[in-house]
């Protein structure tokens, strides 16, 4: 408390209204003090209503708050209903996403540890006027005991659509249920914020990865993603590794509660950058329905544009800018890991290519991203499944960019055209997909265990290069054997944890930027497409 010279302390001392440190570094000078403000000329404040609201988030109740034999760890149950009461129940996991128009729609997505009343989002142009209050949906997964170590486990998935939004417009929220307000004094750290896609065109970044789990690395990757203040970013499968097997059998093993470390963790990041994920085979969790990705409807708001969105919620489009962004579920054309091979009977190319040919004549720029590898010479290797589905699509429509994962490293082709070295693009090379092909990344490096490259095949990055003429690897055929392939299109190899930002420029001279980041914020790679040129 501060004391002014000479004076003494006051009778009753105000609390502290001071803005939140992630709100303050979001706002102007102007805007700061219209806060302050605001918040003062609220009386409430300094009621001691406000004192006993803080005091139930701890589980103390009354006018008792202050006694230790009142304090506990757990939640207060109501005594008759066994029933956890909202103000104890704090949310969680808090994740955007857009919805097909990134302009006008976001979703808002998280959780909370038990059942709570009328949840419900505010939002608002101001941090101190959230005045718009949208109702949020209940999605309630239940995960029966699947071994002797692991319990039943109930988790509880809320999800609030906001539509009718202005572009490249920031925006204000705060998640909430019945006895939780975002709003209240001491709740406000809670506030998050995103912004909307620009009306016309502009410069933006957005980073992407793939298999991220959860663990220290993972978490360092998601800080120096925030670091790059990207537009959104694109998650290529393999989300949280539930499911550490990855076979998409019912007798894989897997831990529903891995999902509630994950999307802590992710919080920070995820609440103010849409988190735009399909789905990898440690995704396909078998004890949900339909196809195994019931988990991933329960826990995601996505686009619903797919071909099938309540069959297979990863797979969507969106645009942002001049860029046209397609999520695929590799699952469903997979050689390697044929769990779901055909599952969508071929719905899901033929939407491909009529979603290539609409972003074709709309875009500068179309990227797609899905989790298995189409060529990487890593622990996976490629898999020809995703070759004979859609390479001939991404041929056709001269696709610009393709990210996957899957392969735990950083690897980078040269451009490829009908299946062959279309241009070789070393580091710092410039491309044209009109001409030579596409670009394939496999950017798999986000946070889980790191795999190799073939016996003697060392990595070859920026500032260390060590090019070859080829590499000797092999690729997945029907039946899920291993056909051995000497490939001439490996470029660029990184065996650290990494992540890919791209920057796209508008204009005459439009282009991708794209440099892949080491965990540490060295540069590894660094490459640009560029249209016509």
């Amino acid at each position: 408390m501060t004391v002014p010279p000479g004076g003494s302390p006051p009778e009753h001392p105000v609390p502290n209204v001071g803005i939140p440190e992630q709100l303050a570094r979001r706002m102007s000078m102007a805007e700061q003090h219209e806060y302050l403000r605001a918040r003062l000329s609220r009386r409430a404040l300094v009621t001691a209503g406000a004192f006993a609201g803080a005091g139930l988030l701890s589980g103390c109740t009354g006018d008792d708050s202050a006694s230790p034999a009142r304090t506990t760890s757990a939640p207060v149950t109501h005594p008759a209903t066994g029933r956890v009461p909202g103000s104890a129940v704090a949310p969680f996991g808090r994740h955007l996403a857009f919805g097909a128009d990134p302009k006008t729609q976001m979703r808002i997505s998280w959780q909370v540890p038990f059942a709570v009343k009328k949840p419900y989002v505010r939002v608002g142009s101001k941090p101190w006027d959230l005045s718009r209050r949208i109702d949020a949906e209940v999605r309630d997964l239940r995960t029966p005991s699947l071994s002797k170590k692991l319990p039943a486990v109930e988790q509880y998935y809320l999800h609030a659509a906001l539509d009718g939004l202005k572009p490249g417009t920031r925006y204000y929220y705060g998640v909430g249920h019945e006895g939780f307000d975002p709003t209240s004094a001491e709740r406000l750290s809670t506030i998050g914020s995103f912004r909307t896609a620009p009306a016309r065109p502009e410069q933006f970044v957005f980073t992407a990865f793939g298999d991220q789990g959860v663990s220290y690395d993972a978490l360092a990757s998601d800080q120096v993603i925030l670091g790059q203040n990207p537009s959104f970013h694109l998650h290529a499968g393999d989300i949280c590794y539930a499911d550490t097997t990855g076979h998409g059998k019912d007798s894989d093993t897997y831990d529903a509660r891995v999902w509630d470390q994950f999307l802590a963790q992710t919080e920070s990041v995820a609440k103010s950058v849409p988190w735009m994920v399909t789905t990898g085979n440690h995704d396909m969790e078998a004890w949900y329905s339909p196809d195994g990705y019931g988990g991933q409807a329960a826990r995601w708001s996505l686009p619903d544009n797919g071909f099938d969105p309540k069959r297979s919620p990863g797979v969507y489009s969106f645009t942002y800018g001049n860029v046209g962004i397609v999520a695929l579920d590799a699952n469903d054309v997979s050689y390697e890991i044929p769990a779901n091979l055909g599952y969508s009977d071929g719905k899901q190319s033929e939407w491909l290519d009529k979603r290539l040919g609409e972003l074709r004549k709309s875009v500068d720029f179309i990227v797609v991203f899905f989790h298995h590898c189409m060529y990487s010479t890593a622990t996976h290797a490629s898999d020809g499944g995703l070759r004979d589905a859609w390479l001939p699509l991404f041929t056709k429509h001269q696709v610009d960019l393709v990210i996957n994962g899957h392969n735990h490293v950083y690897e980078r082709t040269d451009a490829i055209k009908g299946g062959e070295v279309g241009k070789r693009v070393p580091v710092g090379a410039s491309t044209d997909p009109t001409r030579d092909g596409t670009v394939y990344v496999t950017a798999g490096g986000a946070g889980k265990d790191l795999y190799g490259f073939p016996d003697g095949v060392k990595d070859s990055y920026e500032r260390k290069v060590n090019d070859r003429e080829s590499v000797d690897s092999f690729h997945w055929t029907k039946g899920k054997s291993e056909r051995p392939e000497t490939v001439e299109w490996s470029r660029v190899r990184y065996t650290g944890f990494s992540f890919l930002a791209i920057e796209a420029e508008t204009g005459s001279a439009a282009k991708l930027k794209v440099s892949a980041l080491a965990q540490n914020g060295g540069r590894v790679d660094y490459f640009e497409v560029r249209r016509g040129s």
